[in-house]
């Protein structure tokens, strides 16, 4: 039986109209605004703590904060609506430290824990002979797989379908570089099954996306493969659309799904396509058809087109009157439109990045240096993941949530909630203001 219980204290709304200023009594008493934090803090340390120190080993062997406590510490940092690693110190340790068990670490300490996990960048030449630094952090992407199979969201022996694509962090950290959007930062490439990340790979941010892409590849697929996790279909953007980078994703997957890039000598045989097949796709008009082209010598792939007739009526050198896009396949039984709609999916991916650079910290890198960079952005990724874990879990409609509600909605709805520790019959209460009964249900299965 669990040292730990809840008590649910009711508020009565009372419909007294009050004509003067109000009058104010100041308490001592140690309540915290943040009781909700105090139940992701116990699944965190239930679900992910043994997982962490398994993967990343012991921090300490007596005193000290193990590495679970310490991503555990820069997880309520986001979970309580902070930004960056040193609100854990400046404004919410007074709160987290009620915890009678749970121990909170300083933002120092979490600033130094991500410089001792840090490794080395891996440097590519290209043919040029310019140099570009990768970090793969495969203990880190070990760690996010390892951690999904904790949480049962990812299952060993299945299949699932992958998204990879290069997110550009705007940044103007020491080594960040000058990227073709004409701002300095990093690319990491990001590889998602779902709605979780599975793999990060750091890269100057002015690396062409395919430069060693395969290389990249093959350690997420391998991480993923070493877990028993399978890839059936992988979907990809143009930036993958070359020899070596589709054979690597074509030998991980059953099938893929890759937007192919323009090619001048295609469009003759575009233009002479006949056969054509109307489809209405989320409300606007497609024409489609498939060819079998030889992309590369020796290599044919089924390549599925749509074109869509230009609004502004203006025909283009090459194209005409229509706007063609073309998806690179291996999946020869499915039909036009199923392949144009699944692929279509792929645009939902972007709220990942949206999420992570606004609710998670990726806008606001803590460091100066892309290994250690690369550590806060995977790390980050697995408390993203955690979070999603919650709200599967959790009762939403009772908190006026939704499963897919950023954590800011989840902040102020289910976090902020008055609360207090104290300690009576031997064992600890966790004494919560308000007027909804649904705490009772998080808190129990936490302590059950």
């Amino acid at each position: 039986m669990s040292d730990f219980s809840l008590t649910l204290v009711l508020h009565f709304k009372t419909s007294k109209i009050i004509n003067d200023m109000a009058k104010v009594q100041i308490k001592s008493e140690k309540i915290t605004p943040f009781g909700g934090i105090f139940h992701v803090r116990e699944l965190f340390s239930r679900f992910l703590g043994p997982v962490i120190d398994k993967v990343l080993g012991l921090r300490c062997t007596s005193f000290g904060y193990q590495y679970g406590e310490i991503v555990g510490s820069l997880s309520s940092v986001y979970f309580c609506g902070g930004d960056c690693v040193e609100d854990v110190t400046s404004h919410l340790m007074p709160h987290l430290s009620l915890h009678p068990t749970l121990r909170t670490c300083s933002s120092d300490t979490i600033l130094r824990a991500i410089s001792e996990l840090a490794t080395g960048n891996t440097t590519y030449t290209s043919d040029t002979g310019k140099s570009y630094e990768f970090n793969p952090a495969t203990k880190l992407n070990r760690l996010l797989v390892k951690a999904l199979l904790s949480t049962c969201q990812l299952v060993a022996g299945a299949s699932y379908d992958l998204d990879f694509d290069h997110q550009f962090i705007e940044t103007e950290k020491y080594d960040a570089k000058m990227t073709y959007k004409k701002f300095t930062g990093y690319s990491p490439g990001v590889a998602v099954i779902g709605d979780l990340i599975v793999g990060i790979e750091n890269r100057d941010g002015n690396a062409n996306v395919r430069f060693h892409q395969q290389d990249t590849l093959e350690r997420i697929f391998s991480n993923l493969e070493s877990n028993d996790i399978h890839i059936k279909r992988a979907r990809m953007d143009c930036g993958s659309c070359s020899r070596e980078i589709v054979e690597t994703i074509e030998r991980h997957s059953e099938h893929f799904y890759i937007r192919a890039n323009r090619c001048g000598s295609l469009y003759d045989s575009l233009l002479a396509l006949r056969g054509w097949q109307r489809e209405e796709i989320n409300g606007i008009g497609y024409e489609l058809n498939s060819i079998i082209t030889e992309k590369w010598e020796g290599k044919a792939y089924r390549l599925v087109i749509q074109h869509q007739r230009r609004a502004d009526g203006e025909q283009d050198l090459w194209e005409g009157e229509y706007t063609y896009r073309c998806i690179l396949t291996n999946d020869y039984s499915s039909t036009c439109r199923e392949i144009v709609e699944f692929y279509n999916l792929r645009g939902g991916k972007e709220r990942i990045f949206d999420d992570m650079n606004n609710g998670f910290g990726w806008a606001r890198l803590p460091k100066s240096f892309m290994a250690e960079n690369t550590v806060f952005l995977l790390l980050t990724a697995l408390i993203r993941n955690f979070y999603k874990f919650l709200m599967g879990r959790l009762d939403t409609k009772a908190f006026g949530l939704k499963k897919t509600s950023r954590i800011k909605a989840f902040v102020f709805k289910f976090i902020s909630v008055p609360a207090k520790w104290i300690r009576t019959a031997r064992h600890y209460l966790l004494n919560i203001y308000t007027d909804n009964k649904s705490y009772q249900n998080p808190f129990a299965l936490a302590h059950g």
